[in-house]
């Protein structure tokens, strides 16, 4: 399916839902879960745009002619069709979401994918896969803080306070380079330049050049010193020191976007190491040959462990 056919069927689907054919739940299951979010966020701001009578814009008019022919596209729908027809102009309709303040961006990850962006003060975040980093654009300059879920690596800019949330515990720096890696109840975090604050539970740590400090389960923090000078993962490569089995079958999943069936098999095994990026077969091959576990497909996408 190309872009265009794309947006018209979120156009429609979106269409849709705000005339109450579609269930909250049924819209999740049928678009991107950015889509959705930008989608409640719309929801929201209809009824206060009803009420600014837009009609002194000098754009209105332009804006009115797209949505007539979107019109068109979803006439079929029992609802009030000036209110459709601005839910599938959603596309088209870039001034909206000025005028509502869709200023919180959100950058998603898939499986085995990596990004990279720049941020507004010039820092540079590298987002591993399935991971997702939130931050509030127009509140930057005031309050330099992102929200991540997964892993990342941070190259920061020197200058004010930068802070990264997480469900786990929070980091504070100022101009340093660091990786963050909250999965479930892991929370770890290296410093590879300058200082860095952590604080998890209710404690706090700082961190220097090589310093690293992790939790896992609410268990005791744990620190020591690492060798390299940049995360091992950007370059195609995840490493792991002394972890449980259950993260590293997370991360294979994360990258191979596949389903590892662990049931028969201790998951607090721990395992150091590390497995390529590049190729299924090795990075099983690689982790689970050494603990002496049997692995074999049984569906495609389906991974099921045991011990030999």
């Amino acid at each position: 399916m190309n872009i265009t056919d794309k947006n018209n069927e979120n156009d429609t689907f979106l269409a849709q839902w705000l005339a109450g054919e579609l269930s909250d739940a049924e819209l999740k299951t049928l678009v991107s879960e950015s889509d959705y979010k930008s989608f409640l966020k719309l929801k929201k701001g209809l009824v206060a745009y009803e009420a600014l009578e837009a009609s002194t814009e000098p754009s209105f008019e332009k804006i009115q002619e797209k949505i007539a022919l979107k019109k068109r596209k979803v006439r079929r729908l029992n609802s009030n069709p000036w209110f459709i027809g601005i839910a599938a102009s959603i596309v088209l309709f870039i001034g909206l979401f000025s005028i509502l303040g869709n200023d919180v961006v959100t950058i998603e990850t898939s499986f085995g994918e990596q990004k990279t962006i720049a941020l507004l003060d010039g820092s540079e975040v590298i987002i591993n896969s399935k991971s997702t980093l939130t931050y509030n654009e127009d509140d930057w300059k005031e309050n330099r803080t992102l929200t991540l879920d997964g892993e990342a690596y941070f190259k920061v800019k020197k200058g004010s306070t930068f802070t990264v949330e997480t469900a786990n515990g929070k980091v504070q720096v100022l101009g340093t380079q660091f990786n963050v890696n909250t999965v479930e109840d892991l929370f770890e975090v290296v410093c590879f330049e300058g200082k860095v604050s952590v604080q998890t539970n209710d404690e706090s740590f700082i961190l220097r050049p090589t310093n690293s400090v992790r939790r896992i389960n609410g268990n005791t923090i744990e620190q020591w010193n690492v060798t390299n000078v940049n995360p091992s993962w950007i370059y195609g490569e995840s490493s792991f020191k002394s972890v449980p089995i259950k993260y590293v079958i997370s991360a294979l999943e994360s990258q191979y976007n596949i389903q590892i069936h662990s049931n028969a098999i201790d998951e607090n095994i721990l395992y150091t190491g590390s497995f390529t990026h590049k190729n299924l077969n090795t990075a099983l091959k690689t982790v689970f040959k050494s603990l002496q576990i049997q692995y074999f497909e049984k569906e495609k996408g389906n991974i099921y462990l045991n011990i030999k």
